[in-house]
């Protein structure tokens, strides 16, 4: 395989990556799509489903402090720091803690909001083009709570939602039961978000886009990407199956990004990754309407296709340590007491998966070395949400347009 061959050679078939490789090629680039797996088996398989355009804030808050003990003390929490890569985390979590500052927590909600506020549109336009629309619902979300002690923290969180124009109702304990009458008498009321939803199948989501995708001339190579060097025509990959030349590089392949980009660009990225866990349940069929995320137990459960997708809770432990499933199978034990009628858990399947995770939340979307080398990674928990967006800007400035600021990898 030649240069001339490959006008683009994008690393990562994920969501992002198969997004970008499809509006690359109808730009009649020539695109070769490369992954050590089958396109879409990643994090883009198992992530919760929902098209998040409402979660414009930081992964985190000066609340974390408190929270901090939990972390490391509560396997199950939640949200966990494995003791054992506390040491390698650590530099991660100072540089976040810093971004919590007022002047970078505020650059980092409006990044996330300017990337959130096109990305409901941009993938009506993009599922539109492939006849995919039915994949997915435009049918809102919601914020339930249970303790009537939490109300003040929802109503704290809605003002602070309009403050970002995120469009948002404030609905009683009735208009829950009567949008989701499965649910428990118990829930005292919570936030819709109308300008939400939800994929009835993230994995035949990025499946479709892949097929269109070779219909519009991308070629897939199974390799693994080792590394990689700059020349005057271009890039040249290093693969577990010999050199990959090509005029120009993105790299998109999520939680493994850092390492290609300091073999091409010499610059040391701080990404670590959300390990994120979900359970699948194949026996519950239509008991919400919309995907639903519970304040006080912090987790989201998102109708599909295949049943009843619970997942949310985030583990720090660097891409090496095994899964800890029991993390997937605590889910349903949070759902208890939240249905009039229990979840059924037979043949339920766990999962975990990495999210890309920055210390300031944004990704980096940016061109760099003369635009032989762009980038798209480090979407955090808003990969599936911000994939289509993020394809279009792409291929935006892959034809000489403008780098947006904020994602630009010489923030760091």
């Amino acid at each position: 395989m030649t240069a001339t061959e490959t006008d683009i050679a994008v690393v990562g078939a994920g969501i992002v990556g198969v997004a970008c490789a499809l509006q690359l090629a109808r730009q009649g680039r020539r695109v070769l799509l490369i992954d050590c797996q089958a396109p879409g088996h990643g994090a883009s398989w198992g992530n919760a489903g929902h098209l998040a355009t409402e979660q414009v804030f930081p992964i985190a808050d000066l609340s974390i402090l408190k929270r901090l003990p939990g972390m490391l003390l509560d396997p199950m929490g939640p949200l966990r720091l494995d003791w054992k890569y506390l040491p390698k985390a650590l530099p991660w979590f100072t540089r976040l803690l810093l971004n919590l500052r007022p002047a970078p927590f505020q650059r980092s909600v409006a990044g996330i909001r300017a990337l959130n506020e096109g990305s409901l549109g941009a993938w009506q336009r993009l599922l539109g083009s492939i006849g995919g629309s039915d994949l997915f619902r435009e049918d809102g979300s919601l914020l339930m709570f249970e303790r009537p002690e939490s109300r003040p923290l929802l109503e704290a969180l809605q003002a602070r939602m309009r403050q970002q124009a995120v469009a948002v109702q404030a609905w009683s304990a009735q208009q829950v039961r009567d949008a989701a009458p499965q649910l428990s008498r118990t829930i005292q009321g919570g936030l819709f978000f109308p300008r939400t939803g939800h994929f009835i199948d993230p994995y035949r989501v990025v499946c479709a886009l892949f097929d269109a995708a070779q219909t519009a001339g991308v070629r897939f190579a199974k390799r693994q990407v080792s590394g990689g060097q700059l020349h005057a025509n271009g890039v040249t990959l290093h693969s577990d199956q010999g050199e990959l030349p090509a005029r120009q590089v993105l790299i998109a392949c999520g939680a493994h990004s850092a390492k290609l980009v300091h073999a091409l660009t010499g610059k040391r990225v701080p990404l670590d990754t959300e390990r994120g866990y979900h359970l699948m349940l194949p026996n519950e069929h239509e008991r919400l309407p919309f995907a639903v995320t519970s304040l006080e137990r912090k987790f989201i459960m998102t109708p599909m296709a295949g049943g009843l997708r619970l997942a949310g809770t985030v583990e720090f432990a660097g891409l090496d340590a095994a899964p800890n499933m029991q993390r997937a199978r605590q889910l349903h034990r949070l759902s208890e007491g939240l249905f009039q009628r229990e979840l059924d858990a037979e043949g339920a399947t766990p999962w975990m998966g990495f999210r890309p995770s920055l210390p300031d939340s944004l990704p980096v979307i940016d061109q760099v070395a003369d635009g032989r080398v762009l980038l798209a990674f480090g979407h955090q928990h808003l990969g599936l949400t911000q994939a289509a967006v993020t394809a279009e800007w792409v291929a935006g400035f892959a034809t000489g347009g403008d780098t947006p600021a904020a994602y630009r990898l010489d923030r760091f």
